[in-house]
C-alpha cells in the first residue's frame, strides 16, 4: 500500500523525533511520526524511572563543554534550544521543573509519563499523526519510504523526512542500530556505534563478587587520565557501573579499545588527607581484627575493606603487612583493573553514528536531499546529568527548523 498524503515523515517517536515534529507542525506543515514500537517514547519513559533528568542548571559555557569534540556541531542547536528554553517548554506542558542539589533539572512530578502524555496531546492538537508498529526498512527504487507493518509493507512518499532512530543501546525499546547498514549503503559515513555511559568488566574474585555484588560505593572519587569525578558507583557481578563511572566512560572505553585494559583508581575517603589517614592508621590496633580496625580508624565500609583486599591480592601482598602510610595511600587510590566493556545493549547511550561531515548546517544529509537526522543517530556523546536529553531535544528542533527551510525552498 502506498500513501502519498504526507508532507513530512518523522521516523522515530523519541525526544528528537517528537521535537522535530512539533517544530515542523508549528511551521504549518503536515507531519506524521512513525515508530516501530507499540507506543511512543519507550526509552524516554525508561529514562524517567530515575526521576527524568531533563537538563542541567550549570552556566551555559560549562554546560556546552560537556559535549567534547562534537561541540562545534551542536553549539548552535543547543544555544537555540537552551536548558532554560527546555524548562519553559516543559512548564508550558504543565510540568514545571526544579533544580536538584546536584544542579540537575527534573520535572516536579519526577516522572516521564505525565510529560510525555501532555506532549502527545499537544502534538495531536497540532495535527501531528502518530503511526505505531511501522518499522522503517529504507527506501524503495522510487525514493518512497518503506515500512514493515502488521498489515504488510507500506510505502510513503514524503516531501521531507527526519530520521530519529536512536543509537543501539536498549534495543528492546526500539533503538537497535538497524539503520546503520541502510545509510551506509547510500554512502553515508558512520562512525562505529559503541557503548557510552555504560559499565565495565572486572575480574573480581569469587569471594568478593558473591559478597558485594549490588552494593554501592558512596561519596567516593574516581580518577583516570588526570580527571577526578566525585560521586557514586555500583559493584556488579561482572564489574562496576554508576554515575561517577559514566562520567569517565568515554576515556576508559577508548583506553580499553586501544590497550585491552584500563586502571581506574578509587579514593574511598577523598576528603581525608594522606597525613590524617596515616596518623589514624598508626594508632595501636590491639586485639581488633584488621577489618574492624579499618572500619573504626578510617571509617571504611565492609565494601571498602573488600576493595582493599582485592587490590592487595592482585599486588601479591597482604594488607596486614602494609605500613600506615602505604595503607593510607591505597585507601585513596585503590586500583581497579577494567578488562572490558559491558555490551552496548546495556549502556545508557551510544557513541558513534552519522558523521557530522555528512550533514549540512540544517542537519540534512548532503547525499540525500530532503532527509534530515537528529538525536542519538549522530556522532556525539555526553555524560549523564541532563546532557543526553538536552542534546536529543536540541538536535530534533534544529532538524525541524531545517525541514521548514527546505520546504520553503
Amino acid at each position: 500500500m502506498t500513501d502519498n498524503s504526507n508532507s513530512v515523515a518523522i521516523i522515530g517517536a523519541g525526544p528528537a523525533g517528537l521535537m522535530a515534529a512539533e517544530v515542523i507542525a508549528q511551521g504549518g506543515a503536515r507531519v506524521t511520526v512513525y515508530d516501530g514500537m507499540a507506543s511512543a517514547g519507550r526509552k524516554f519513559l525508561l529514562a524517567g524511572r530515575g526521576g527524568l533528568n531533563l537538563t542541567h542548571s550549570e552556566p551555559l559555557p560549562q554546560f556546552l563543554s560537556r559535549y567534547g569534540a562534537a561541540l562545534p556541531h551542536l553549539r548552535g542547536a543547543i544555544e537555540a534550544l537552551s536548558p532554560d528554553v527546555l524548562r519553559d517548554w516543559s512548564a508550558a506542558l504543565g510540568q514545571p521543573t526544579f533544580i536538584g542539589s546536584s544542579g540537575r533539572v527534573f520535572p516536579t512530578a519526577l516522572k516521564a509519563s505525565p510529560l510525555l502524555r501532555a506532549w502527545l496531546r499537544r502534538l495531536d492538537s497540532q495535527g501531528v499523526e502518530l503511526k505505531l508498529r511501522h518499522r522503517w526498512q529504507g527506501w524503495g527504487d522510487d525514493g518512497a519510504l518503506r515500512f514493515a507493518t502488521p498489515d504488510g509493507e507500506r510505502t510513503v512518499q514524503a516531501q521531507a523526512s527526519v530520521l530519529a532512530l536512536g543509537g543501539a543501546s536498549w534495543p528492546k525499546l526500539g533503538s537497535d542500530g538497524g539503520w546503520v547498514g541502510t545509510l551506509a549503503a547510500k554512502g553515508v559515513a558512520i562512525a562505529p556505534l559503541q557503548p557510552a555511559n555504560g559499565g565495565f568488566t572486572v575480574a573480581w574474585s569469587q569471594i568478593f563478587r558473591d559478597r558485594y555484588e549490588g552494593q554501592p560505593l558512596k561519596t567516593v572519587a574516581l580518577s583516570f587520565g588526570g580527571r577526578v569525578v566525585r560521586g557514586e558507583a555500583m559493584i556488579t557481578k561482572s564489574g562496576i557501573e554508576g554515575g561517577a563511572v559514566y562520567a569517565l566512560s568515554a576515556a576508559l572505553r577508548d583506553a580499553i579499545l586501544a590497550d585491552g585494559e584500563a586502571t581506574l583508581h578509587v579514593a574511598l575517603r577523598p576528603d581525608v588527607s594522606h597525613e590524617d589517614l596515616s596518623a589514624r592508621l598508626a594508632a595501636p590496633r590491639g586485639k581488633a581484627s584488621l577489618t574492624n580496625f579499618l572500619r573504626k580508624a578510617a571509617h571504611l565500609t565492609p565494601l571498602g575493606v573488600g576493595l582493599l583486599q582485592e587490590a592487595a591480592i592482585a599486588q601479591g601482598v597482604a594488607l596486614s603487612t602494609l605500613t600506615p602510610a602505604e595503607l593510607a595511600a591505597l585507601i585513596n587510590a585503590v586500583p581497579i583493573r577494567l578488562n572490558g566493556l559491558e555490551p552496548i545493549a546495556r549502556a545508557i547511550s551510544t557513541a558513534g553514528g552519522i558523521a557530522f561531515s555528512e550533514l549540512d548546517a540544517d542537519f540534512m544529509l548532503r547525499k540525500l536531499p530532503g532527509v534530515f537526522a537528529a538525536g542519538e543517530m549522530l556522532d556525539w556523546e555526553a555524560p549523564t546529568g541532563g546532557y543526553l536529553l538536552q542534546g536529543a531535544f536540541a538536535t530534533g528542533a534544529a532538524a525541524g527548523r531545517g525541514v521548514l527551510r527546505f520546504l520553503r525552498r
